[in-house]
This record gives C-alpha cells, structure tokens and sequence, in this order.
C-alpha cells in the first residue's frame, strides 16, 4: 500500500526525480513522506514528514542539495502512529531503509536485537528489518548477504529498498508484495518503485522480480541491475518488458478529479475491448483459457473486484451454466474450501498485487488447478502467478474508487463466457456481441453528456442520514457497488441489498431521513416495484433507475433517474452501474471531500 521509488545515476537532482515518481503514487493512499539521500559530501541526508507529500517539500524547498542517489516513501500507517518518527525512511549511521508491508514477526526480532542493546527509534515494525541488516553488518557480513541473512528471517509479505551510503548502492527485495525496477539506457539511469505508474516516463525497460530475489543496482552491474537468489548466485527469476506508459496517460487534463475523468473514459475502453479480444493476442488467451472446460468455477476478489466478479457470476450460470462461485478472498484463504481438480479459479485485481487476493491464487494453484487472472496490470504478481491472463485494458486507474475498471472487469468475463460458449469462432455471433458492447459505450456516452440530471438528485440528498441501495437479480451486485462507491467518496452509511431482503430487518431503519436509491429494471419489475411501495410507506425518500417511460415507477419516486434498458440485456447492470458513479461522485463533491484520495483508503491494497 505504501509508495515507493529509488533513483540511481548521473543526475544531481535525483530527490526531484524521487519526489516526482512519489507525487504519482499519492492516489495509494498515505499519511507521511519521506526520502533519503547521499549528498555531494557523501553524507546521509533524511528528510521526512507526517501529513501530504506537500509537507515534505516544504520542508526541502530552502535546502541546497546535490544528490546522485535517493529512496523515498509515502507511507499508510500499518504499526506505529501518524509521526513523523514513524515515517519513512528509517536509518541510522549505516543503512536506509523504506519498506512496503507487514512484518508478521517484528516484535520477536525487536525483543531479540534489544538484547542485544540496540535501541529502536519508532514504533514500526520496518525498523526492524533496518537493524536486522545492520547487526549483520557491524559482524563484517558482506551488505548482499546480510540483507539475503536478514529477509530469511522475517515473516509476512513484504518489499524493502535498502541504501548503502557507504558504496551508494541501492538494494531491493520483496516476497509478496510489489516490486518494479526499471533502467534509463540512454542516461545510465536505473530507478526502483512499488508501482510502474512511477516510472513512466523516466525509463524504457521494467524488471519485475519474483520473490526473494535480491536487485542490486550499482554503476559496475552490468545494465546496472543486477538480480540474484538469497544463496547470492545470480538468477533470471524475472520478467522484463519494454516500459509502454507515458506520463500525460496519469494526467487530470480537463477534469476536476480523476475519479472524473476515468468515468468519462468508459465508453471508449468498452469499444476498444472487443477489438483487442476479437483477434491476435487477446484472441488467443481467451481460447487458451477456453480449452480448460471447467466443471465449475471459483472467483476470488476483493472489494469492488469481488462486485465485478459476483456480475460474471450470472454470465457463467446463465449463458455457459456452469456452476459458479464467488469467494471473498480475505475469508477463502482461512477456511478449508473444497477444491477439485476440474475446477478452474478466476482471481479478479485491478493492480494484480492485493495481498489477500494472491494469497488465494496461491492456495489454488498448490491444490492443483488451474488459475486464471483478470487483471489490469501486465507483470504485475498475479499476472505472473496465474497460468492465464485476461487483461481488462482499462489504462492506468489513478482514482482510489474504481470506476472503469469495474466495466472492463465484467465485459471482460463476458468475452470469457462467449469463448467458453464455443461460439467465439462464429463471425455473426462476434458481430452481434460487439455491437451490443457498441450500445453499452453509446449508452454510457448519452448519460454523461446528460450527467446534470444525476448532479441535481445528487446535490437533494447528499446530505441525507443513510442510503440503502436495491436491485434484484443481476442487479443486486450493482446495489453492492452503488453502495461501496458511496462509503468510499462521500463518507456517509451506505448499505446495498437484494431489494426484496428491506422486509427481513433493515426495513427497520427506514424514516424520512433514509434515502433509498432503488434500480427498477424490466427483471422483476412487478417485484422490485412492490419493494419500493413498502419503503415509500414508511416515508424512505427514493431515488428510482428506471426506464424513461416507467409512469409507475415514476409516480413512486421523489427523484427519478431515467434511463433506456432497451437491447442492452445482460449488460444493463454495467449501463445502471455507471449512474450509480456519477451519483456518488457529485455527492461526494456537495460534501467537499478529498474524492480521488478517500480517508483511510489505499489504491492497492497489498497488506492483509
């Protein structure tokens, strides 16, 4: 969850470089930055800040410094309170260290070292690892082997970028968490991060390490990374790929939030998806997966990527009936789920490197079936771990409440149930399936040049005491998601249900003051209609979705959105869905909250 980014070259402004590659990451979400350099005295410098990375550039903005070499860090707060102590990165007269996860055993090796009389300056568990290393070194244990020596002896998923002041080197480690490096060919430049979004820009080659592999970057190294196996023998246990990114794809441009923009982007990532899984490379992965010919499948995710997955659930029944089950992968990987062997598991990840989300994939695949990744993030650890790859091609998501690539995500199992259907070969079939995806974006398009509707409700109710959002069938899932976008932006109690489960207790809470945002599809209408009486009747204000010549619907609602269902069928939910981001978005904005970096919040979360 943590940000991270190292520099290592001939530059002399280095700390702007970091400060840069750190400004991209702050839509992960932290609460203190910090860097650490080596100056042109050859000095350990360490400047960091509790608060926004702005903070720490004022803290910089009057300092004359020439430095080559530079760690940085912006850090979500996992032990230890918000300090600038606690913050990141941690040194002391040999090592710098900045480090991204949770290390499971921090107090029995702190308990161990303070035996041994070292006195720990934080309350972080990252300190350890930093004096960890050090104890290694002061008994002349060469630096390679003693962060090799050291990372054995730590639990929990973790990166580490390490500093050496006293050669200038920078080191990096991970085991289960993320991990990037990259190098600049025409300016000798090598930099490392904890996301490739970073490095855009500043390098034309991505490394992506597999754990416990040790990057040692160094102006003697060959390519200036160097990558070898805790035994310290060299090894080739990574993936490298030419760095496609460019900066202005992480740029507001005419938008007020990104959260904004990356609405507006939907309906020209819908069209562009058909093309790319209709032939060539994305053609091949859908067959390949395919050809597996599940007896059933299991989807594990987290969060909005477990919604989207609940979605491809009804596509998987319905269109392929194969049974199909959606787990949360916090809760799948602490019980004994049954497994068979004719399984397939389909882990859904934005970043590909949620933590609990790997550990379910990993689980799977030692039970022996196979493991399939819909995934934004080419390289990325489930990327890699999976057998097959389904990439949702959504670009870089920058807003910490995922918008479009919840729409990639579904259309994305889409295509995988046409390809498990058989009929991906048929060329009619084909063209029907793309223009129904051609009507999504056409959808999507006229909802957000006719936007204003939504901000009107939107600016009525925003400061109402709950919300409770329904939807029956395929549209429960979008209930749920309606639902999180609001928790996530606005800040206010919102629930998502199955409408007709108001009447099994929550309907308890419904008065005056509770908004019910109620999607009234042409499924179950007679159904979901009957569900909006009862709330209306104990005087719950309602916000209805429904079809623009829906009178009865309508007549029920105090506000109402319209919107066309027509041809649609199963894609309707994602249709609605997007009604649901524009409503919590200009909610979110009435309130006047931080709506691209939510409190509390992280982008990727890569901690359990």
């Amino acid at each position: 969850m943590c940000g991270i980014v190292g520099y290592f070259g001939p530059s002399q402004d280095s700390v702007k470089i970091v400060l840069e590659g750190l400004k991209r990451l702050e839509y992960r979400g932290y609460d203190s930055a910090g860097v650490s350099f080596i100056d042109q005295n050859n000095h350990l410098k360490v400047y960091k800040k509790a608060g926004k990375l702005d903070n720490l550039k004022e803290e910089l903005k009057d300092k004359d410094i020439v430095a080559r070499t530079c760690i940085g860090h912006t850090r979500w707060a996992t032990h230890g309170g918000v300090t600038d102590v606690n913050a990141h990165p941690h040194n002391n007269d040999i090592l710098s260290i900045i480090h991204n996860g949770i290390i499971e055993n921090a107090h029995e090796i702190r308990a161990q070292l303070e035996k041994e009389g070292v006195k720990f300056k934080s309350e972080t568990d990252s300190e350890s690892f930093l004096e960890l290393v050090t104890y290694e070194l002061r008994k002349d244990v060469p630096i390679k082997e003693a962060i090799a020596k050291s990372f054995k002896k730590i639990h929990g998923n973790s990166s580490f970028v390490v500093l050496y002041p006293k050669t200038g080197e920078i080191f990096a480690i991970k085991r289960g968490a993320p991990l990037v490096a990259g190098i600049n060919e025409i300016g000798s430049e090598a930099l490392v991060s904890s996301d490739p979004y970073a490095l855009a820009g500043m390098v034309h080659k991505l490394y992506f390490p597999e754990d416990e592999v040790l990057l040692h970057i160094s102006a003697a190294n060959h390519n200036l990374i160097n990558f070898y196996e805790l035994d310290l023998t060299k090894t080739k246990r990574y993936l490298s790929k030419k760095q496609d990114l460019s900066v202005q794809v992480s740029e507001k441009g005419e938008y007020e939030h990104y959260m904004l923009k990356e609405i507006h982007e939907q309906p020209e990532l819908i069209r562009a998806l058909t093309q790319y899984y209709f032939g060539g490379e994305g053609y091949e992965s859908l067959t390949r997966v395919a050809k597996l010919k599940p007896e059933r499948i299991l989807i594990s995710a987290c969060g909005t990527a477990a919604y989207a997955g609940t979605v491809a659930k009804d596509f998987f029944e319905g269109i392929n009936r194969i049974p199909t089950v959606v787990e949360l992968a916090s809760e799948f990987r602490y019980r004994n789920p049954i497994i068979k062997p004719t399984d397939l598991g389909i882990f859904v990840s934005q970043s590909g490197e949620t933590a609990d989300t790997l550990a379910a994939q990993a689980m799977c695949k030692k039970s022996g079936i196979k493991t399939v990744s819909i995934a934004n993030v080419e390289g990325s650890t489930l990327f890699r771990d999976c057998d097959e790859n389904l990439l949702i091609r959504a670009g870089v998501e920058i807003g910490v409440a995922s918008t479009k690539a919840f729409t990639q995500q579904v259309l994305t199992g889409r295509l995988l149930s046409a390809a498990l259907s058989g009929k991906l070969d048929d060329a009619e079939y084909r063209v029907k399936l793309a223009a129904k995806f051609s009507l999504l974006a056409e959808r999507v398009d006229h909802l957000l040049v006719h936007s204003e509707v939504i901000k009107n409700v939107a600016e009525s109710i925003y400061n109402k005491k709950g919300f409770f959002y329904t939807g029956r069938g395929a549209y429960y899932p979008i209930a749920l998601e309606g639902a999180l976008k609001l928790k996530e932006i606005a800040y206010v109690h919102a629930e998502g249900y199955a409408a007709g489960e108001l009447k099994h207790g929550p309907i308890a809470l419904i008065d005056e003051e509770i908004v019910n945002v109620a999607i009234i599809a042409p499924e179950l209408y007679e159904k979901t209609i009957s569900n909006i009486q009862e709330n209306k009747a104990r005087k719950g204000i309602i916000v209805g979705i429904g079809q623009a010549e829906d009178k009865e619907g309508k007549r029920l609602s105090d506000y109402y959105i319209p919107v066309d269902f027509n041809g649609l069928e199963e894609l309707a939910p994602l249709y609605v869905n997007v009604v649901n981001q524009l409503l919590a978005y200009y909610m979110a904005k009435f309130k006047g909250t931080d709506i691209d970096k939510p409190r509390n919040l992280a982008k990727s979360v890569t901690v359990e």
